[in-house]
Formats: structure tokens, sequence, C-alpha cells
């Protein structure tokens, strides 16, 4: 598999946990993750994928640090890279912003035809979600406040699903 980056950023430490999770179904040598607030720009150059992943805070805002980064991160050419996302949310405390920081971060990367490990949206409860396009989800969505007895099923499944993507 070609060298693959993951790039988080966390405030209570749930999007690291995942992370590790993601990393481990991968295989702990087959990719390497960061907190997004200790990299810079040049660093995530140096992957062929990227996964990034946020939690959603307030209603729609990523993670604090990676509103500080995403200006930077845009402003990268990553057309030459698959690039899969996923975010963090609580449907029953918002389920009319369900997930939004990772609609948000979807949003604002260029080139949406690289983005790869779409999820389905069966499963959850909520009304809205700017992270749903199509019918589906931009990206694994997970639930530590109302579903965390899933969470390992739900990344066993998409890695599986990036694995083949990542190719």
């Amino acid at each position: 598999m070609k060298k693959t980056g993951l790039f988080y950023g966390t405030t209570g430490g749930r999007t690291r946990k995942v992370a590790e999770l993601i990393k481990k179904e991968f295989g702990s040598s087959a990719i390497e993750i960061f907190n997004i607030k200790d990299v810079e720009p040049s660093d995530i150059l140096k992957f062929d994928n990227l996964i990034f992943g946020t939690s959603a805070w307030g209603i729609g805002d990523m993670q604090d640090d990676w509103e500080i980064f995403i200006d930077e991160l845009v402003e990268l050419d990553l057309s030459e890279k698959k690039i899969a996302i996923y975010g963090l949310g609580d449907q029953k405390g918002y389920p009319g912003s369900f997930a939004d920081g990772l609609g948000t971060l979807y949003c604002r990367l260029a080139d949406k035809d690289k983005i790869v490990g779409y999820w389905p949206k069966e499963g959850y409860k909520y009304y809205f979600s700017s992270a749903e396009k199509d019918g589906r989800f931009v990206g694994l969505v997970i639930d530590e406040d109302s579903q965390h007895e899933l969470t390992a099923a739900r990344i066993k499944k998409w890695v599986a699903v990036l694995k083949k993507e990542f190719k």
C-alpha cells in the first residue's frame, strides 16, 4: 500500500482515540498519525493517501485546531492524493447539526473527486447534517456519545473499504 498519513484534531481525546483505532485496523506500520496542531502543511505532502479526522463543536464548527489549520490546507495541491475523512458527532444532543465538523471539512477540500470512503447514513437518527451529500455521509461518522458500542465495527468496515481505495 502507498504511504498513508492520518491527521486529526482533538479537544477531548475522542478523535485521537478513533485515529488510533484506525491505525490499529490498518496495521500499525501501514499508517502514520499526527495531531494537526503539531504539523506543517509540508508534512501532509509527504503522503500519497490522506485521512483527516475532526469532531464537531458548537453548531457546524470543526475542532479548533482544524479551524486554525484549514486555510493552509486548502492552499496545498492535493490533486494527486486520495483523501478519506472521518468525523465525530452526537446525534442525540445535536440532531440538527450532527457531525457538521465533517461536513465543513469536506466543503473546504477542493478536489471532491479525490475523496474516498463515503459512508452510509443508515443506522443514525438525526434530522440534519452538512456531512450528508447525495444520501450518504462524505466520510465515516462516529458517535461516541450515543453509539460507542458500534465504533469498532464501523472502523473495521471503513478501513476495509479504504484499503481497496488506497491501492
